[in-house]
Parts: structure tokens; sequence; C-alpha cells
């Protein structure tokens, strides 16, 4: 057996092998495996092999080659051979196909098909190759996934800040207030729930009905991740399901009616898990509050409410347990029905709301309690009328709080300045015409402050709120026309509105121009120095002072006031500022240059434009901006020039130092005096002989630092 022979039989040829041959294979196949799992391993961690030499490297190529050519394979791998080729070239684990190719001369795996062993671990080393490229499986989606077209348009997704889930929430409120209301009424009061059984019915099952519409409408309705709508159905019901709000609509729609078919349909209490849909009327609340144009009277009107719903549960119970321990037993409880007027179902309801209110708003002249359950149904009562005592005082108190706080926004306290003119003894003209203006904006509802209540706005939507509101106004200055519509929208922004009384002067003659005024509401008078000639009146729309904040050269009234402005009656002005209008000026250099000539055309028309001065100034400027042009020239040889001293300085510095460093160098070489070596050997302080006497520490330089 030791001669035993094998014939592979292939396309090409065949060849016969013997067991002693099949040995050597193995060794060399050995061999090629270490050294390939060793080049993978260098190659990931970026490195070249260390011991790669080329002696070994041609060795190794040399019999990879000679086993190709004898085309010799190992039988015990022929049955896996196609498997692991595909397994190997399907797998990306090796990315050095250069150093396979090299050890085999012409592709080790291509040429010779022998598969290299596997590993210890179980890993096959595998090389990068194309990959056939697989037809990709259309796979049809799951009906899970997601509703059918027609479906998505049935039930789009509803945005929770839009309209219709605000809606959505209004309409949710009358269920769950007629099961807050209702049910305890029903369960306390048997006469209206057997009066009105089939009403009852109805009504309750189309509560049912909007609860699991709700349901329906809490799977669609998208929420904010990272500030952006999340539309995607599944990642909506994926979300609802991990909430708590799932778990009490799914509690609230519990199926507890079936009891009726055992107790019967004269028995409300089973839907008390009705009232675990209360949150969705607290959120309709809440978005209610922030959408109405009247907050406060909203607080109010739901503070009034809940305290309508906690007498109305309270009357019930008394209604309850006055059954419980007999109508008429004593005088605390219900009377007798059997009296004449106390059997019908109004005056029981009226009579127990009343009481109730009685107990809850502590106004007293309520009777005794006789019994323990009647003294701890009185206890109870008593504390929960010290707590909505409490709540209804702390909500007025911020209600009055917040209308205070809104008003001093809007209008400015008048309350310190008429005690400061008190305190400085201002005459009684002066003091009533300050409280006659403070009188004009709180009538009339004028703001003077709008900048402090829009500063909380983010500025491109306080810009856009600006511009809802002034725009118009802003657009219809001469000077600002046909500018670029951000240039107004900053403009915008630094309107200041003010409020003159009648006969006050909002600019005199000879007064510096700070700032133009455009009229919104009201008129005004040109007069004379005497304040009473009029020349002209200017109405709503029109403007003054625009050309005082512009410096146009050659302006011959600069930037003094030409005229006396009067107001007539109240008027309200926006007031734009020079140095606000220079500010954004600054960041448009083009609309500058088209304001100002703008300016000249309007002064021109005035006969107030010295062209010869405009002249001058513009030579002027020109000159100076020729010798700034100068001055920068100059200044940019300087620096040429220093910079060219610096480089010779440099080169001189090293030029020096190479020249002390040869010095050094050949000085080292000279004969050592007599009298330094003996002061070597002597050992003297300061001058350290080198190990072996080979010469001083000093002539060597600095010790090694090892």
């Amino acid at each position: 057996m030791a001669d035993t022979t094998w014939t592979h039989k292939s396309p090409d040829a065949s060849f016969t092998h013997t067991q002693d041959e099949e040995s050597d294979h193995r060794k060399v196949a050995t061999r090629l495996k270490e050294t390939f799992e060793q080049e993978i391993v260098f190659y990931n961690k970026g490195q070249s092999h260390p011991k790669q030499q080329a002696g070994k490297a041609k060795e190794v190529s040399l019999k990879t080659v000679k086993v190709a050519r004898n085309g010799r394979k190992n039988p015990r791998n022929n049955d896996n051979l196609e498997f692991k080729e595909r397994k190997f070239q399907e797998s990306g684990d090796c990315h050095n196909v250069q150093s396979t190719e090299r050890l085999s001369g012409k592709g080790f795996h291509q040429q010779q098909n022998v598969w290299p062993p596997e590993r210890s671990n179980g890993n096959i080393p595998r090389v990068r190759t194309p990959k056939k490229k697989k037809k990709k499986k259309k796979n049809k989606a799951p009906p899970c996934e997601g509703p059918s077209p027609s479906l998505e348009k049935l039930l789009p997704v509803l945005d929770p800040s839009g309209d219709h889930y605000y809606w959505w929430l209004n309409t949710m409120v009358f269920p769950v207030m007629y099961n807050l209301i209702i049910i305890v009424c029903r369960a306390c009061f048997p006469d209206l729930q057997h009066s009105y059984l089939v009403a009852w019915l109805v009504l309750d099952y189309t509560s049912d009905l909007l609860y699991l519409l709700d349901i329906v409408v809490r799977f669609h309705t998208g929420f904010l991740d990272q500030g952006i709508l999340v539309v995607d159905k599944g990642r909506i019901s994926s979300r609802y399901v991990r909430t708590w709000s799932f778990f009490l609509d799914l509690a609230s729609l519990m199926p507890t009616d079936l009891a009726f078919l055992r107790l019967g349909p004269h028995t409300p209490t089973l839907r008390l898990n009705r009232f675990l849909r209360a949150p969705r009327l607290f959120e309709a609340f809440d978005r209610t509050e922030t959408r109405t144009a009247y907050p406060n009277a909203f607080r109010i009107t739901k503070l009034m409410l809940y305290i309508f719903v906690v007498i109305h549960w309270n009357s019930c119970l008394y209604f309850a347990l006055s059954r419980y321990l007999g109508f008429g037993r004593d005088a605390w409880v219900y009377p007798d029905p059997a009296q004449p007027g106390f059997e019908r179902l109004r005056r029981q309801y009226l009579y127990s709301f009343y009481f109730s209110t009685l107990i809850l708003t502590t106004v007293g002249d309520t009777p005794l309690p006789a019994r323990e359950e009647e003294y701890l149904f009185m206890v109870g009562d008593f504390l929960l009328a010290v707590m909505g005592f409490a709540t209804i005082m702390g909500s007025m108190s911020s209600v009055i709080y917040n209308m205070n706080t809104a008003d001093a926004a809007f209008y400015p306290d008048h309350a310190l300045v008429k005690k400061y003119m008190k305190q400085q003894h201002v005459n009684r003209r002066l003091e009533r015409r300050v409280i006659d203006w403070y009188q004009h904006l709180q009538i009339n509802k004028k703001i003077t402050n709008e900048v402090a209540i829009l500063q909380h706005l983010p500025e491109r939507l306080r810009a856009e709120v600006a511009v809802s509101v002034h725009l118009s106004t802003l657009s219809r200055v001469q000077i600002f026309q046909n500018c670029e519509a951000s240039l107004l929208e900053e403009l915008v922004l630094k309107l200041q509105p003010q409020t003159y009384s009648p006969g006050e002067y909002v600019c005199r003659k000879g007064d510096i121009g700070r700032e133009m005024y455009i009229i919104r509401e009201g008129q005004l008078a040109v007069v004379a120095d005497d304040g009473v000639t009029q020349y002209a009146v200017l109405g709503a729309g029109l403007y003054f002072g625009e050309i005082s904040i512009i410096n146009i050269k050659g302006n011959m009234s600069g930037n003094r006031r030409t005229a006396n402005i009067k107001s007539l009656g109240y008027s309200d002005l926006f007031c734009l500022s020079k140095e606000d209008l220079r500010e954004v000026l600054s960041e448009y250099p083009k609309a500058q240059v088209v304001m100002e000539e703008k300016g000249r055309e309007i002064l021109l028309k005035m006969n107030k434009l010295d062209v010869n001065a405009e002249a001058a100034e513009i030579a002027l400027q020109e000159a100076t901006e020729s010798r700034l042009r100068g001055l920068d020239q100059q200044l940019d040889d300087l620096q040429t020039k220093f910079a060219r001293l610096l480089a010779e300085l440099e080169s001189s510095a090293l030029k020096i130092a190479y020249r002390i460093e040869r010095l050094e160098w050949q000085t080292r070489e000279w004969p050592m005096p007599e009298e330094m070596a003996e002061a070597d050997d002597e050992g003297e302080p300061g001058e350290g002989t080198s190990q072996g006497g080979k010469g001083r520490t000093g002539q060597e330089g600095l010790p090694d630092p090892e």
C-alpha cells in the first residue's frame, strides 16, 4: 500500500501520484498557508512583512509553479473543491490578492486549484473577487406594512398642531363630558336610568364609537422627530402602542357592557371605565387656551366647569347616601319622596345640588349630621371645599396677574409718572397734558413698545410680523421705493411708534435732524415761527425729515430742520433714527448709493443742492482716496523691504552658525596641551574626563543622554 497510486483525469491530461508525493504537497500547502496568513495579518495592520525575504519568496514560488505544472492535487479535497473555491471567492477576508498571485506565478488558485488547508479556528482566508450580480427578487410588501393607497387617501396623517386635529379634540370633548356627568347621575338616580333607557343606550354606544374612532385617529397622528413631522404610519403606530395613552384607551373601551346580560341594563356603573379617556379632555382645553383670543376668559370658564362637575358628583353621592341611609330618617338626608313635591326627579336633583353647594362653599345653614356616615361625608366635603377654595383663589389670582402683566406690556405705567410729577411739583397744565396722553393710549389701544412685546419671537418671525403691519407705510416713502425687500424688512424692525398730543411740536426749525417721520394717523401742520400761521397740512401716509438723516454732499441746509412741524390733534407717527438707518445701510452699499441719488434729486427740485460744493467735496474725497492708495502702496513696499532684511538676517545667522560649528570640529583635531592633559588627569572640577581617558568631555560636547 506504500506505493498506492491514483489517477486524476482532466480535460487536459491524466496525472499519476503516489502517497510520498502527496506528503510533499501537504508540506508545500502548509508552508503556503503560514506565509499567506502572515501576510494577511500584516496587510490588515497596514504594515509590510518584516521577514519577507526575496530568497524564501522565490523558493516558495518555484515550488508552487512546479506543483501547478505537474497538476498534482490532494484527492481528499476533491469532493469539497468547488464549494470551498466558491466560498473563498465570495468572501472578502483577504485583501492582499497581489501577494497570492506572486506566490503562484500566474495566480495560485487559478492555475493550481489547490485549496489552502483550513485554519485551526475554522476560518478560511478569503480573497475579494468580483461578485456575480444576482437578480434581486421583488419581494411583495406584507399587508401589515401599510394600508392600500386608497386607504392612505381616506386616512391621512394628521399634524398635531393642525386644524383638523384641533377640531377632532373639540369633538372628543362631548363624549368625555357625557360620560363624566351622566354616568354618575344615572347610577345615583334610578328614576333617571329607568325613564330614558333607550336614549342612554344610544348615547352610550355613540360615545363608544367616537372612542374607537379616537384610537384610529391616534394611529394616524404624526409626531415631531428632531423638529420634523413623522408621517410614517409604521413609526407612528409603534410609538403609540408603547405609551400609557394606548393602554388607557384600550381600558376605556373594554366591553364591560357584556355584564348587562347577567346584571341587567340598569347598572350604569359598569361603564365607569370610560372615565379613563379624561386626558383627551384636558388636552383639548390646553389647545383651546393657546388658540383662543381671550385666554383669561377661557381659564375662568374652565374653572367654573370644573367646579360644576365637582358639585354635580358630590350631589349625586349625597342622594345615593340618603337612599342608603333611608329617605326622611333625619333632617340631614333627603326628605321622604312620599311627601308632596319631593317625588319628582327634577326636585331630587336640584335639592341635592343645592345641599352640596352649601357644603362645598362653606356657607353653612345645613342640618347637623346625626350618623357616622353623615359625619364622614361632611368631613370629606369640608376638606374638598378647602382645596377647592385654594384652587379658585390661586386661579383667579393668576388670571388677574396675567391681565395686569399684559396691560403693563402694552401700555406704559402712568402711576410712576404721576407720582414723579407730584413730587417735583409740576404745574397743573403740564400734568394734565401727560394724563391726557396716557388716557388716549389706554382708550384707543395705542401701543408704543412693539419691540418689547415681540422680543421673544425669533428674529425672522418678528420681521415677518413687523412687515405685515408696517411695510405698506414704509413703502410710501419716496427714497425707499424700488429698494431691496430685505432692506425694507431690516428697516421695518427699526421703526419706533410715537404718539403726539394736540399742539405738540414734532420738530422745530434749526434743530439737528436725527430722525425721519412717517405719518401713520392724524394731521400735522407746517407752521411759521409764531406757531399760528399754517403753510401746509400733512396727513396720513406722508413723511418728512428724510433728507436730514442722509449725508448728501452739497446739501445747503446741512442736517438742520428747515420748518416747524406741529401736531393738530393726536397723531401717530413712525420714527426712524439716523443711527438705525446707517447701521442697516452698512450692509447694503448699493442701496445707500441709490438713496443718496434720490436725495440729490429731491434737493435739486427744492433748489437746496449746491452743485459746486458737491463737486468740491467729490474732488476732495477723490484726492483723499488717491493719497490713501499711495500710502497703501508705500506701506506694501516697506513691508517687502522689511521681509527681505529679515531673510538676509536669517541667512547671515545660518552662515555664522555653520562657520562656528565648522571651527569647533577643526579645533577638536588640534593636539591637547600638556598642562590641560595633566589637569584632566587630576580631575579638576568643571573638567570631567571621559571613560577610558579618551579625551575631555568639554571637547566632545555635552554627554550622551544615555
